[in-house]
């Protein structure tokens, strides 16, 4: 906790024009202003590195494997220089009763300072034995933590939803980290697993105003969450043509076309994978010939299938002829609806959801 970043990121070779880059793309990420980016580079070269407690609970890792995944220096990797971790199991050096004493000596030290990231569902089945840490239930560890922290971020679906764990029948009794803190600021970062520089944008955004960012009804960062994966996704003009692929090796799947039929969960589901991508920025999903699975939704295991369509006529250009007498429906009608509302909306600067086709 001592310096001031810009220096801890000097002592490491991180040059100040790196850093304003990094600054500049990421306020462009998160929808900001131009000038955000230079702000967000003054104020986080003058502040003092935060204290981050990161507890995992039913959770398989992925989460902390994705925002490792970096290649340095880049957004993902130059977080770690900007925050002090001072407790997460799979990084930390400590073990035992070492590592749960810096988990302590942390929330006394910085008692409400600290920032609390949560990854993984609590389980509350058999007074919470399902999963335990140094002996004591996860129920236990998180009403401990949150008490002292000045906000919590539950990262990947398990600890924004309830995930993979809470899925029918739900044998532990998972919840979600919201479920159990409610007199704390938390905002989810949902994915299985979440997106590297969705996770760092949010602890940016912390560092450089003190405040959360903007969410959505789900509590999740508007800048990523804003629009549906269909909204972005570049295979989105075969979809308006009606061309779709029906099975992964016809003619359509090598053409690029639409995985709609092919069960995409693309027009109901919020996130930024489709701009940001994954790897770098490498590919993602649907990129790679596979439809989203929903996996940023509330209970999107138990969604009826992942390769069944979504329940309305495969054919948009026939269904919207139908459509002004039944409404916006799911898939293909969200689809339409949304663009005819968008179109309308454009110049006031307006975005509409799906939940605001759904009312």
């Amino acid at each position: 906790m001592q310096g001031s970043l810009i220096d801890t990121l000097a002592r490491q070779g991180v040059t100040r024009r790196a850093f304003l880059k990094y600054c500049a793309t990421l306020a462009s990420m998160m929808a900001l202003p131009p000038a955000a980016g230079r702000a967000m580079a003054e104020a986080m070269a003058a502040a003092k590195r935060p204290s981050v407690i990161w507890l995992p609970f039913q959770e398989c890792t992925g989460c902390t494997e994705s925002i490792t995944r970096s290649h340095s220096p880049t957004l993902e990797g130059m977080i770690f220089d900007m925050i002090s971790l001072d407790y997460q199991e799979t990084l930390m050096a400590a073990a035992g009763h070492q590592a749960e004493e810096a988990l302590r000596h942390a929330m006394k030290e910085n008692a409400g300072k600290y920032l609390l990231i949560v990854d993984g569902s609590i389980p509350l089945g058999q007074d919470g034995a399902y999963s335990c840490i140094g002996g004591r239930s996860n129920v236990d560890l998180l009403k401990e933590a949150a008490q002292g922290a000045a906000a919590v971020i539950a990262v990947g679906t398990c600890a924004s939803f309830g995930g993979i764990p809470k899925a029918n029948p739900n044998p532990t009794g998972a919840v979600s980290v919201s479920d159990l803190v409610q007199d704390k600021p938390v905002v989810n970062i949902p994915g299985c697993p979440p997106i590297p520089v969705v996770m760092t944008g949010v602890l940016a955004h912390y560092l450089t105003f003190g405040s959360l960012p903007e969410l959505d009804d789900k509590k999740r960062p508007k800048s990523f969450f804003g629009e549906t994966i269909h909204d972005r996704c570049y295979r989105r003009p075969f979809y308006d043509q009606g061309k779709f692929a029906r099975t992964f090796d016809d003619e359509g799947a090598r053409q690029g076309w639409c995985l709609f039929e092919l069960g995409c969960k693309g027009p109901v589901t919020h996130n930024a994978c489709a701009t940001v991508k994954w790897n770098g920025g490498t590919s993602w999903p649907v990129e790679s010939g596979h439809g989203c699975l929903g996996c940023s939704e509330p209970d999107f295991w138990d969604g009826g299938g992942f390769y069944k369509a979504l329940s309305v006529p495969a054919d948009p250009l026939k269904f919207v002829a139908a459509s002004s007498v039944v409404g916006a429906g799911v898939g293909a009608a969200v689809g339409f609806a949304n663009r005819a509302s968008k179109n309308a909306a454009r110049s006031a600067h307006e975005t509409t959801t799906l939940a605001d086709l759904e009312k």
